[in-house]
């Protein structure tokens, strides 16, 4: 097995995160137990794409998405790719496989409206202060949680007005700063200087510890679900509302997907399809033909 040995090449040279390894832990650990429970088998290095085929199975039977299927089986692809660099085999039993269609999903963003009231909600508490500054970051620059934690003082370059982001796979990229969301982090850090802390992380708890990804989910929660009745609320949500406000305001999308930090076009593009209901609303409001009929 060389499953530790593929952990180490996932972390030290393609720079996954840990979050994306400890899954891709737990997906190949899966399967090597079906196939030893299932079929004993105990070395999964060679084996028929029938097997494969019957994990999949096995995993629809016990009702998983096929979104959460075809990352599973994205998983053990990346590892017998691993083993093709190795030449340890010759090619991957996944080679001729087919992902599962998936439904696509599109995430209903926050209304404006919403996020303006949630912003002037807050206490002066320095608790208070930094909830509004993790709201307000989140929708201001479009950052994911992860790089919102990840975010440490020497980051902030207040002369250009920018944020240094570390995205996934340790890209770094520059995102600007709203002169409002400026004033904030400056109203903030004066609270946080007031609390001891041996850590550079611009967002930390009271007891100057570095915040954790449930904190951040536990203050969009609390807050938004007080103004909003949308039933997916999560710091996700607030990059989705980001970039479909700048889209819905004459945002070119090859600016928003730079800020984003995607890798491509497509990724940027569901927007789009958000916005489309408005499109179809303004083409039919102001088509000549349709402005004749009234």
């Amino acid at each position: 097995m060389y499953f530790s040995n593929f952990f180490d090449y996932l972390s030290n040279e393609k720079k996954y995160s840990e979050n994306t390894i400890t899954a891709y832990k737990k997906d190949l650990n899966t399967f090597y137990g079906f196939c030893k429970d299932e079929h004993g088998i105990n070395n999964i290095s060679k084996i028929p794409y029938s097997i494969i085929r019957s994990w999949i199975v096995n995993l629809s039977d016990s009702n998983l998405s096929p979104l959460t299927i075809n990352r599973k089986i994205s998983a053990l692809s990346r590892y017998y790719d691993f083993l093709i660099k190795l030449e340890q085999i010759d090619e991957s039993p996944t080679k001729n496989h087919k992902r599962l269609k998936v439904q696509s999903k599109i995430i209903i963003p926050f209304s404006e409206d919403e996020v303006f009231y949630v912003i002037n909600v807050f206490d002066d508490s320095f608790e208070g202060k930094r909830d509004m500054l993790i709201i307000d970051t989140l929708y201001s620059t479009g950052i994911r949680r992860d790089e919102l934690i990840k975010i440490k003082l020497n980051d902030l370059l207040f002369d250009e007005n920018l944020i240094k982001i570390q995205g996934k796979r340790n890209k770094e990229r520059l995102v600007p700063i709203l002169p409002s969301l400026l004033q904030n982090i400056n109203n903030y850090i004066k609270l946080r200087s007031n609390i001891k802390s041996s850590i550079n992380n611009l967002f930390i708890t009271k007891k100057g510890t570095q915040i954790g990804p449930s904190l951040v989910y536990r203050v969009v929660k609390k807050y938004f679900s007080k103004v909003s009745s949308k039933v997916k609320i999560s710091p996700h949500v607030l990059r989705h509302s980001f970039a479909t406000h700048l889209l819905n305001n004459g945002a070119g999308i090859n600016t928003i997907k730079e800020i984003l930090g995607h890798s491509s076009l497509a990724s940027t593009q569901i927007y789009t399809k958000i916005k489309l209901p408005k499109i179809i609303s303004d083409y039919k409001n102001n088509h000549p033909r349709e402005i004749k009929k009234s």
